[in-house]
């Protein structure tokens, strides 16, 4: 059975990337100051494609972060256990569509990059302290 924090996710989620598909990205292309990005992994259990709707605090060039937050539960989300187990992503941002190559940052890169991110949306500083679990940030940089 779906946990009701899991079903309004997957409803907000739903509606937001039918606007943003819809639009291009014209609309609903930025949530919370930050940019929007589909993010579209591979399903760890049923191989499908699956896509969901972030938000990127932190961008370097080519590169996008994403803070693997799920607004502080105590389980990763869904779309993190997925690109975990195959890192081959692909992102849609600002009307483009790119394969992008997902890793987890490393602790040195983590203490660099979360002052940014809590700069970015501070509310990512009060899901940490929501959860004992450690928030992964994630690293995506393009394919070759």
């Amino acid at each position: 059975m779906m946990r009701p924090k899991d079903a309004v996710a997957r409803l907000v989620t739903g509606l937001h990337e039918q606007v943003f598909r819809t639009t291009k990205g014209r609309v609903a292309g930025r949530a919370l100051g930050m940019p929007v990005v589909m993010l579209t992994t591979t399903g760890r259990k049923s191989g499908k494609p699956r896509t969901t709707m972030l938000t990127s605090p932190v961008h370097d060039g080519d590169t996008v972060v994403l803070v693997a937050s799920y607004g502080g539960d105590d389980r990763h989300p869904a779309w993190f256990l997925n690109l975990r187990d195959d890192p081959d992503v692909e992102v849609t941002m600002e009307g483009h569509t790119r394969p992008m190559r997902a890793r987890v940052a490393t602790a040195e890169e983590k203490a660099e990059l979360w002052p940014r991110c809590t700069k970015a949306y501070k509310g990512y500083a009060g899901y940490q302290k929501r959860t004992d679990r450690d928030i992964p940030l994630v690293i995506l940089e393009p394919r070759n």
